[in-house]
């Protein structure tokens, strides 16, 4: 019998959570450890799932299948290929940099990180789901503790705000997603939620493209797609470290796969008809988030901002329907949730010691956080897309699949998206410069003498793993592009060779 890693991977972070929540609150070093255990685990699970995929095999992996309600035809079906197999790997990873992050966290740390690991739960049972019904089920495990995290351990001044903000928004937006999701059931008489089944249902033309825009934006508003994004700089910014580092780094990626996994690949004539206009979406994601990231003044928003007009890439790449959009868009899913995972826990340590974000009123971090400083530069490195960092492998392939993509529809050509959507390069390397000036490299204000120190040692530990993998992405790009390329290769299948 296989053995059925996929549910240890899914299950092991809510195991974890229970049992955290039996000890008692006030031994909060066991509490930590139990943690730090679990998340370890978790990543090495992960790191397992992700380096025994066969790429040469392709297809669907490690799979099980339990008949849950047969009547329903609803099922407890999981499996990963290339597009979700480096998904679960980020979340393995922002999960254990997270709980190192949250080392410090003295307030109730027992329920922070049963919230925390019941959040990764739902995350991860998303991203391995083949039954719709089981997908739907574990994207609300995974939005529901995100309001409670945000709003008793978030940022005062906000957290109340952003986090009923947050919640209403995706909700809202699941609902949305489930109507097409049930008119797909209905209407396809095979009477289950087996995505592998409806892939091959027939879906009439007309059907496709009526429901198509339901499910697609449905799960996109989690993605952070215009004009449904302001939900998302205010729940970074109000969110504790950790939370924001996987609000960021993951959350805003579930929403992206699940809009691709449910939207394009169940209705693809739905999806040929209705990217062309999409496309102009996500180019206001794109130069939009980048500008009004290049005008922020506290140190947060600006990378909340930043996320946005990062996410638009990763739509935007899904959005041209081209092996090379979509690949750069697979890969970008990852490379953004590793970057913006360590900018978070930057921020986070930075504001830690000076209690404030406001950038004017920053300075010098250089010569107290040397490491953070260093990891911030390589974060900032791969958010300009530059050349030998993770970015550049996402990027280049999206810009090279706007350039080439032949819309089914209403342009003629995408290569004035492509050259529109460069100019967010320049702003972002603009604010990013900008940042690393002020903050790191300026004149300390005289009132930090004294009261600023160097970060932990887990603090470092987490900044130099994040780096590390950003890093030998960059140099040694077969580490993750033939895997999501095999991942691509079947959306394609699914698209008649778009």
């Amino acid at each position: 019998m296989q053995f059925p890693l996929l549910s240890f991977i899914v299950f092991t972070p809510m195991l974890a959570g229970l049992l955290i929540l039996l000890i008692p609150g006030e031994r909060k070093t066991e509490i930590r450890v139990a943690a730090l255990a679990a998340g370890a685990f978790a990543l090495a699970l992960s790191l397992w799932a992700y380096f025994a995929y066969d790429v040469a095999a392709g297809g669907y992996q490690f799979v099980e299948r339990y008949n849950w309600l047969p009547a329903l035809g609803i099922s407890y079906y999981v499996g990963i290929d290339g597009m979700n197999a480096p998904l679960v790997l980020l979340t393995g990873v922002v999960m254990f940099t997270g709980v190192l992050i949250s080392w410090g966290i003295d307030d109730r740390p027992r329920e922070f990180f049963a919230f925390l690991f019941i959040l990764a739960t739902g995350v991860f049972g998303v991203f391995v789901a083949l039954d719709l019904f089981m997908l739907f089920f574990f994207y609300e495990i995974a939005v529901f503790p995100m309001y409670l995290l945000i709003s008793i351990w978030g940022w005062k001044v906000t957290r109340e705000y952003a986090a009923m903000k947050l919640t209403l928004y995706l909700f809202i937006g699941s609902v949305i997603a489930l109507v097409g999701a049930l008119a797909m059931y209905f209407t396809s008489g095979l009477g289950t939620f087996d995505m592998l089944a409806l892939e091959q249902a027939g879906f009439s033309t007309a059907f496709q493209r009526v429901v198509f825009p339901f499910v697609f934006f449905g799960f996109a508003v989690l993605g952070g797609i215009f004009p449904f994004h302001n939900w998302s700089p205010d729940g970074h910014v109000a969110a504790p470290t950790a939370v924001s580092m996987f609000h960021a780094g993951v959350l805003m990626k579930l929403g992206a796969f699940a809009a691709l996994r449910v939207g394009i690949m169940l209705l693809p004539e739905g999806a040929r008809f209705h990217m062309p206009w999409i496309i102009l979406l996500t180019l206001v994601n794109v130069v939009y988030g980048a500008f009004i990231a290049s005008v922020q003044t506290d140190f947060k928003y600006v990378i909340g901002f930043s996320s946005v007009s990062h996410m638009g890439l990763v739509a935007m790449g899904f959005a041209t329907l081209s092996r090379e959009g979509m690949l750069g868009a697979g890969i970008q899913m990852f490379s953004h949730g590793v970057m913006t995972a360590l900018f978070f826990a930057v921020v986070g340590m930075v504001y830690d010691q000076a209690h404030t974000r406001e950038i004017p009123q920053l300075g010098g971090f250089r010569k107290f956080m040397p490491v953070v400083a260093v990891a911030f530069i390589v974060g900032g490195l791969v958010s300009m897309g530059m050349p030998g960092f993770s970015g550049f492998v996402a990027e280049f392939p999206i810009f090279m699949g706007l350039w080439n993509a032949k819309p089914s529809w209403l342009w003629a050509n995408y290569t004035w998206v492509a050259i529109i959507a460069a100019i967010s390069i320049v702003i972002t390397a603009s604010y990013i410069i900008r940042i690393i000036g002020k903050v790191f490299f300026g004149q300390p204000p005289a009132e930090f003498d004294g009261h600023i120190h160097d970060v932990n040692v887990l603090d470092k530990v987490a900044l130099v793993f994040l780096s590390t993998i950003m890093i030998a992405i960059g140099v040694f790009p077969r580490l993750i592009v033939p895997l999501v390329q095999s991942g691509v290769d079947n959306v394609l299948r699914l698209l008649g060779g778009a």
